[in-house]
């Protein structure tokens, strides 16, 4: 192979969406709605949409129209694009504490860029961080990290108050507390507000990494339908439905200090990822968005949990919310054999974390997967 590895996430790796297996799809040619075509020919009903990145359904109209019209008009050139003020100014009046934005093509750089700016803000640079946050320097501890740049990160788990005030109360001060405010299960009450109450005494820049659930679980994630305001917020993955772009948004005192430093890329603010961004919002403005997920993510945790009853030694619990869900396997054997059997019955089903549902998956659609994923698990149930 030309490409070590693939290009793409790791995710997306054959290994770790089907295991170890032949005759399963590897490359995709094509996708429209919530159908996929593999480089084979075949067709798949799909339950991964980009890992997310897509909740209007793959080649929406809107952001087609959007996309295409960009690319007409030419995609980067020597001055800032108008449109990139009029995204901006829609994204302020749809995110919680949005004063100012600065935009990125990936979750990942956005992430380091909010990362940055805190440090620029509180002049320091210890940062305790939970949930995974993209593959930068600054939050990873894999082979080529500095070991220097590694002590300055420190992770702590969801939803844990008691670590979180362990990791604080070092001596060190803290530039910022990074959170996924929804890992494998809500926020607790009592966690989303110690991270704002510990993040104001300590002084410390609160970052909300809503890349998976801005978009989904609302259109301001887990800080609108919270009510927690973090002082920086993260997003990306489904604001360009499938496009590239992100952004990084907060009070416009905090976002002035990404004048202080330097976060710049020549694509940051190319036409089409801003053109999507802008007809994303157009549709979320048109109708409920959000509560289609709900309902047809609801459709989906409830087969979910049907078949964590009816197969127990098989499936031990459903994790996550409806709009973005996944089974909990006994063993790591167990959940390849479920994915590969549900790509032979034409179903792309993520046997981690996570599931996602997008405006094309209608009720039909889920009486298909409800019923490919049932005949799915009683096969191989009756293997174990």
């Amino acid at each position: 192979m030309r490409v070590p590895g693939f290009s793409s996430t790791g995710s997306k790796r054959p290994e770790a969406l089907f295991g170890t297996a032949v005759d399963v799809p590897l490359r995709m040619t094509r996708a429209e709605g919530c159908t996929v075509w593999d480089d084979a020919g075949r067709e798949y009903l799909d339950l991964i949409m980009g890992l997310g990145a897509v909740a209007l359904g793959y080649a929406h109209p809107a952001v087609v129209r959007a996309a295409e019209q960009a690319l007409r008009e030419g995609t980067t050139g020597p001055l800032p694009p108008s449109l990139e003020e009029r995204v901006a100014e829609r994204l302020c009046t749809a995110l919680p504490g949005a004063e100012a934005v600065r935009f990125l093509k990936t979750g990942a750089e956005a992430m380091a860029a909010a990362v940055r700016i805190a440090r620029v803000e509180t002049g320091r640079d210890r940062v305790v961080h939970c949930g995974y946050h993209g593959w930068l320097d600054w939050c990873q501890d894999e082979p080529g990290v500095p070991s220097a740049v590694r002590a300055l990160c420190d992770r702590i788990p969801f939803n844990d108050v008691t670590a979180l005030d362990r990791a604080l109360d070092t001596g060190d001060a803290v530039a910022a507390i990074v959170v996924e405010p929804l890992v494998d299960e809500p926020p607790s009450d009592a966690w989303l507000a110690a991270l704002r109450d510990r993040a104001s005494r300590s002084g410390s820049v609160l970052v909300f990494d809503e890349i998976k659930t801005a978009f989904r679980l609302a259109i301001g994630g887990v800080a609108e339908r919270w009510g927690v305001t973090p002082d920086l917020i993260v997003v990306g993955k489904a604001l360009g439905n499938g496009l590239p772009i992100a952004a990084v948004a907060g009070g416009r005192d905090t976002m002035a200090a990404a004048t202080r430093t330097w976060i710049s890329s020549t694509l940051a603010a190319e036409a089409v990822g801003l053109a999507a961004a802008d007809a994303v919002l157009g549709v979320y403005d048109g109708g409920d968005v959000t509560g289609h997920l709900a309902h047809a993510g609801q459709k989906l945790f409830s087969t979910l949990s049907a078949i964590v009853d009816r197969y127990p030694q098989v499936a031990a619990r459903v994790r996550g919310v409806p709009e973005m869900c996944y089974i909990q396997f006994r063993d790591d054997a167990v959940s390849t054999r479920v994915a590969q059997a549900a790509a032979r019955r034409g179903l792309l089903f993520k046997r981690t974390a996570y599931n996602f549902v997008s405006l094309a998956h209608s009720d039909a659609v889920m009486a298909l997967v409800n019923d490919r994923l049932r005949a799915v698990f009683e096969e191989v149930a009756s293997q174990c």
